[in-house]
């Protein structure tokens, strides 16, 4: 294709949920109510984490740092979709376009790896609680942090510099609330067919194989349980319920997206809003209301809180 004859596109129109004034309205009240909630609560537990002493052990501490990663993949898509259900032009520029990308993806494979790390975790709580704390030290808890962070970063440039330097000259239309690889590869001038096998190949096994592999650890621990005592079955089921849940929530969407050829379909928008804003609200909640030691350090820091207020 000659690309000198044609313009040069500059930004891209993201269709999100179009529809009705009325409707619009609706969805923007909602979303602002779930985000406010999503940034709110995920504060709440890193804040609780970080000042409860009684907080201060390996799964906590795990907890904390995906509570910061469910808030901030959020945030590269939430506040532009909010702010588009109000706007008649839904566009975002080409650099924007690349910067949700880069972040989304970042996020997305630094928050997969930290899951992994979280089952790990738990794997040593339940079939060998006597060696958790020598196991799981400060220094094997901050290597998983910073090695989620590496696979991320990792991730997302493999993609990305792919993606940098596809020229964009025809359609610029994005059937979704946000950018994404699998959407915007496709507006590209040239074939992409190779890149799309790449992208499947890099974020759609990716999501697969981890989840696979969660799954296979949690079914592990259920049978090492087991196969000491069928009475403590039922309590591993209760510790692992909250993990597999969420474990399930972010990786069945993104299965489905990343993993699925690259035609669009039409539960693309609710999809995206599921693990891009539904799945970072109720990771607090299932850690929080099922967990009482959770509740109870909550409880604890509101009550040094009001105290120290009433004494100013």
């Amino acid at each position: 294709m000659d690309l000198k004859n044609e313009s040069v596109v500059t930004e891209f129109i993201l269709l999100g949920f179009s529809g009705q004034w009325e409707l619009c309205i609706f969805f923007f009240l909602a979303f602002s109510l779930v985000y406010s909630a999503v940034v709110l609560g995920n504060i709440l537990v890193m804040v609780t984490v970080t000042f409860s002493s009684t907080l201060h052990s390996p799964m906590y501490f795990l907890l904390g740092n995906l509570s910061f990663l469910d808030m901030c993949l959020s945030t590269v898509t939430t506040p532009k979709m909010i702010t588009d259900l109000l706007t008649e032009h839904k566009t975002i520029s080409v650099w924007g376009c690349m910067a949700q990308m880069f972040f989304m993806h970042l996020f997305g494979g630094a928050e997969m790896t930290l899951l992994i790390a979280m089952a790990f975790d738990r794997y040593v709580a339940i079939c060998k609680p006597l060696h958790y704390r020598t196991i799981l030290n400060h220094r094997l808890l901050s290597g998983f942090v910073i090695f989620s962070w590496i696979i991320g970063f990792a991730h997302t440039m493999s993609q990305m510099v792919l993606m940098i330097n596809l020229p964009f000259c025809g359609p610029n239309v994005v059937d979704n609330i946000f950018c994404d690889l699998h959407l915007v590869i496709k507006l590209a001038c040239i074939e992409t067919y190779t890149l799309e096998l790449f992208v499947i190949a890099n974020s759609g096994l990716l999501s697969l194989i981890s989840f696979i592999l969660l799954l296979v650890s949690y079914m592990v621990i259920l049978v090492t349980v087991w196969q000491r005592s069928s009475g403590g079955l039922s309590k591993a089921l209760s510790t692992l319920s909250a993990h597999i849940i969420v474990v399930t929530l972010f990786f069945g969407p993104c299965i489905f997206i990343y993993a699925w050829p690259f035609n669009s379909f039409a539960g693309n928008n609710i999809l995206s809003v599921f693990y891009t804003v539904i799945t970072p609200l109720l990771n607090p909640i299932i850690y929080t209301l099922r967990n009482q030691k959770m509740q109870g350090a909550m409880r604890k820091l509101r009550f040094l809180l009001i105290n120290s207020t009433q004494n100013f």
